[in-house]
């Protein structure tokens, strides 16, 4: 499927808190529990798409939906992209073809979360693009030296933690913000021919971006209208209309419970009940 093609999500609504205590918590609790009902549904999308046909209609209607649904984890990929000063409406159309060859490359029998899986092909496609279009300029001293700590710090913070560091645990190792922490990786790039996205010559290690850590992306402002009519008559008659608030209406669980006069447990719990019956109707292990 093109990625021209490929749907935009459109924007999440909203709701602000009136109070100042709490607000912050909300606004997390809501954005994870966004991530995990894509990431819910992107496994029910899988199991349906490997036992259709490649080049079917219905193949390429589930693809069309996966890409849909995992278009924020582009938008989050590009985002570290953004001090490149190109448009960011490209730098998401790359990045959507990375995502579309992850879905194509992706195994769900591996037990590896689908956005682990896609992330660095889709940070990849990004990379390429500007390797290949976007010439080097020249790179002040000051951020030339700050990569140099950059780059200390996250070997010696990855053997600390055994893993990848994200930019904000570098940032607060170094004591310096997370803007000139990206800041200097992506005027890094054009300081030599081998850019810190390259692999280190000699050693064949994966370049300083590759080794960064990223947290999982609220995937947020997810709709998946088309999908969630094709699998509503699995489900019973209220699980149907919680399903259509959430995906078609994109209601927040806590504006749901306000709609149905229930509470936001019961609205999880009724979609996490949903999910699983999706699952189990689809042949995909919990």
């Amino acid at each position: 499927m093109p990625a021209s093609t490929a749907p935009e999500a459109p924007p999440a609504r909203t709701t602000q808190s009136t109070g100042s205590s709490g607000s912050t918590g909300s606004t997390t609790s809501t954005g994870s529990t966004r991530g995990a009902d894509t990431r819910a549904l992107t496994q029910v999308l899988f199991g349906q798409l490997k036992d259709l046909e490649p080049g079917s209609p219905e193949h390429g209607r589930v693809r069309g939906a996966l890409i849909e649904a995992n278009l924020p984890l582009v938008r989050y990929a590009a985002a570290r992209f953004r001090s490149r000063n190109e448009p960011m409406e490209d730098v998401v159309q790359v990045g959507t073809i990375g995502l579309i060859n992850a879905i194509d490359r992706f195994d769900p029998e591996r037990g590896v979360q689908f956005p682990t899986f896609a992330m660095p092909t889709v940070v990849g496609e990004i990379k390429r693009y500007f390797r290949d279009n976007v010439r080097t300029v020249h790179v002040p001293r000051r951020l030339h030296e700050l990569w140099v700590q950059v780059t200390g710090a996250t070997e010696d913070l990855t053997t600390a933690f055994g893993r990848s560091p994200t930019t904000a645990e570098i940032a607060e190792r170094l004591r310096i913000t997370e803007d000139e922490v990206l800041a200097c990786i992506e005027a890094g790039r054009s300081y030599h021919a081998t850019s810190l996205e390259a692999a280190q010559e000699g050693d064949g290690l994966p370049g300083l971006l590759d080794r960064l850590g990223y947290e999982d992306p609220a995937l947020d402002g997810v709709e998946h209208r088309d999908l969630v009519r094709h699998l509503l008559v699995q489900l019973p008659e209220r699980e149907q209309r919680i399903l259509l608030l959430r995906y078609y209406s994109n209601l927040t669980q806590s504006q749901i419970s306000a709609e149905l006069g229930v509470s936001q447990m019961h609205v999880s719990r009724l979609l996490a009940r949903s999910f699983a019956r999706l699952r189990s109707a689809n042949r995909i292990e919990a």
